[in-house]
């Protein structure tokens, strides 16, 4: 069982217009909605591809009911502690004319330090029987900076692989714990490590405490510093399309092929695949089949001098 935790859950709601003109009533030709935050995507994509998953983390109020109604007929395992704040919304808009989107992001539900203790209490027992977890997004208000560095504690203390994909303060405490993976993109590994370059931000990442580093380069890939090589692997072409949950695909790809003990080349490839299969799917958060299958061949993997 893969355990993925986002303490930042949200109702990821996704509008298609033919085009969108700023200052003007805009007519929406589509509107989907999925259960979303980082983590929840994650296992989403995870079910997709046949791993027994488990979500845990937040969910409350009117929108979250809405979301944990959604997630029972998509297959991830709901272990979502209740809370008494309501969860909040993301709204994608997609300009079909240009392919381009807009993202809005409402602000989490405080927690408050009872219920962070009552999912801490959740956490230990799911920890307990999993395989591997992935701890994701941002924290919603009321949660301490530290909290993802006490969640890779925990992981660790029970031999428990951990993959960590956050931001700021909250990315630069959790690394110090010494998660088994990190996954920043290029911008949030600029700010911890002070470096553009990425190949060198990577490395000074694993140098900080995580064990192997995976920058998300947008549309040109990933690049990874591994304590077995460093790699880039890249799509054969760039797409154009929502990329809402990219991000979140390539973690399902590294997660699950940290689970198969794929070796490193086949990891980052299947990421690849996956997060550009997501950028051109439909909906937020979803992946394209037919392109994850006939991206996987064709993506390029190649191996970064020492």
């Amino acid at each position: 069982m893969i355990l993925t935790v986002t303490l930042n859950t949200a109702l990821d709601i996704t509008y298609r217009t033919a085009a969108l003109t700023p200052h003007a009533t805009n007519r929406v030709a589509e509107v989907s909605e999925r259960p979303g935050g980082k983590g929840l995507n994650v296992a989403r994509v995870l079910s997709a591809l046949g791993h027994e998953t488990v979500v845990t983390g937040f969910a409350g109020g009117r929108t979250g009911d809405a979301l944990r109604e959604l997630l029972a007929a998509e297959g991830p395992f709901d272990a979502l502690v209740g809370i008494a704040g309501t969860t909040r919304r993301t709204v994608a808009v997609v300009d079909e004319a240009t392919g381009d989107t807009t993202q809005l992001n409402e602000p989490g539900p405080t927690v408050t330090p009872a219920e962070w203790a009552s999912f801490l209490t959740s956490y230990e027992g799911l920890v307990a029987r999993a395989d591997a977890v992935a701890l994701c997004g941002s924290l919603p208000p009321g949660i301490h900076v530290g909290a993802y560095a006490e969640l890779v504690r925990l992981a660790r203390a029970a031999n428990l692989p951990v993959l960590l994909d956050t931001s700021g303060e909250p990315l630069r405490r959790g690394i110090a714990a010494r998660p088994d993976l990190v996954k920043p993109n290029a911008d949030e590994l600029a700010r911890l490590t002070g470096s553009r370059e990425p190949l060198r931000a990577t490395r000074d990442a694993r140098r900080r405490g995580g064990r192997a580093v995976i920058a998300s380069l947008g549309a040109a890939g990933l690049l990874a510093a591994t304590p077995d090589g460093s790699w880039r692997a890249a799509p054969p072409k760039a797409v154009r399309g929502n990329p809402t949950g990219a991000g979140d695909s390539a973690v399902a790809g590294l997660l699950s092929g940290l689970v198969e003990r794929l070796p490193w080349p086949d990891r980052l490839a299947r990421a690849v695949a996956l997060s550009t299969a997501t950028v051109l799917a439909p909906a937020a958060g979803e992946f394209d089949r037919e392109a994850y299958a006939d991206l996987l061949p064709r993506i390029a993997v190649t191996e970064q001098a020492p």
